[in-house]
């Protein structure tokens, strides 16, 4: 999956192709180097891109730290996800030419980089008239966030989601995402000295309630349900005591989907709702759903053409973001890692 990586051993060039490139596993600020690393021309299903942006997203540190499920073959270049535009195809090449705007389909490409070589199959072409900065977040949050809303219930126009995180990347889609559709959101974010800014940030998106993890737990939350029906899926990216309190609130038979733990604490399941309410509970991670369908792209493609159908509508928005050229990448992964910034770091190449 990952294409050897070769380190040139030369001055730094502005000239040169460069990359942030890991040779061991560690905190991100200390391993990460900026170095020129060399890209020949494409030969027979390879494509050489031109990378235009990538963010910084968790997983991506994960990677860096070693902690993730999927690491690559070291050295490598770090970044999951990002935009870049082909620049050069090798003769067997067919769905990509030239011009084209190109994102991962898979993970662990390497895309903190100015330019790559990559196989054919690994890229997903996007439409270039939608924003560098929505093209480069495009291939994981709301991708994750899309499947979360189509793959585990039914959902129609009135039904209710509650989710946590609800300020994360992800959460941000499922908000915009469900909005688009007529399902109702219940947001749960954590509390913090500028909560109502954030409130009011999610409701400009689309949220129909924000509620912090001390409210969740108070017995005046049922009084919301007087007037919209209990959540029929409950989307949990924390873990601990806020899935539980989630739980609660879920309606008979209906499902909790794990795909995070920012809290690093395990998923809590009182037995009754098991046996008493019939709750279904089950697991994501976009990476494995994406290589499930490697061989056979529709569902993939389908995925990233309605997405950027809602980007050029103006019904899913990119994260607020910070951009930083390539070089100043030590300041973005601080800020990356700072938290309650609830900003997407943006390296520019």
């Amino acid at each position: 999956m990952w294409p050897a990586l070769r380190l040139v051993r030369r001055q730094l060039s502005t000239a040169a192709p460069r990359g942030l490139v890991y040779e061991k596993h560690g905190e991100p600020s200390q391993v990460l180097r900026l170095k020129n690393i060399e890209v020949p021309s494409p030969t027979n299903y390879e494509v050489r891109v031109k990378m235009l942006a990538a963010p910084i997203n968790p997983s991506d540190l994960n990677m860096v730290q070693g902690t993730y499920a999927l690491l690559p073959q070291l050295p490598a270049v770090g970044g999951n996800e990002g935009v870049g535009v082909v620049a050069e195809v090798a003769n067997h090449v067919s769905s990509v030419r030239p011009g084209d705007w190109v994102i991962p389909a898979d993970a662990g490409l390497g895309t903190w980089c100015t330019e790559g070589l990559f196989s054919e199959e690994a890229l997903v072409r996007v439409p270039s008239d939608i924003s560098v900065v929505g093209a480069a977040t495009l291939s994981v949050n709301p991708c994750t966030a899309y499947r979360l809303l189509s793959d585990y219930e039914t959902l129609r126009p009135g039904d209710t989601v509650i989710q946590n995180a609800s300020n994360s990347s992800v959460g941000q889609a499922v908000i915009q995402i469900a909005a688009s559709l007529g399902i109702t959101t219940i947001n749960v974010v954590r509390d913090r000295p500028n909560l109502q800014s954030l409130v009011e940030r999610l409701r400009d998106l689309g949220a129909d309630h924000v509620i912090t993890e001390e409210q969740l737990r108070k017995p005046e939350m049922k009084d919301l349900f007087k007037n919209y029906p209990r959540p029929r899926l409950a989307l949990n990216c924390v873990g601990g005591k806020s899935t539980t309190e989630m739980l609660r609130h879920l309606d008979y038979g209906g499902t909790m989907v794990t795909y995070g733990g920012m809290a690093k604490q395990p998923v809590t399941i009182p037995v009754s709702a098991l046996i008493f309410k019939n709750v279904k509970l089950c697991g994501f991670w976009v990476t494995q759903w994406k290589k499930d369908r490697y061989q056979n792209r529709e569902e993939i493609t389908k995925m990233i053409r309605d997405l950027c159908d809602l980007i050029r509508r103006g019904k899913l928005l990119p994260p607020p973001c910070t951009e930083w050229p390539l070089e100043d990448f030590s300041h973005a992964l601080r800020d990356a890692q700072t938290p309650f910034l609830s900003r997407k770091q943006i390296l520019l190449m």
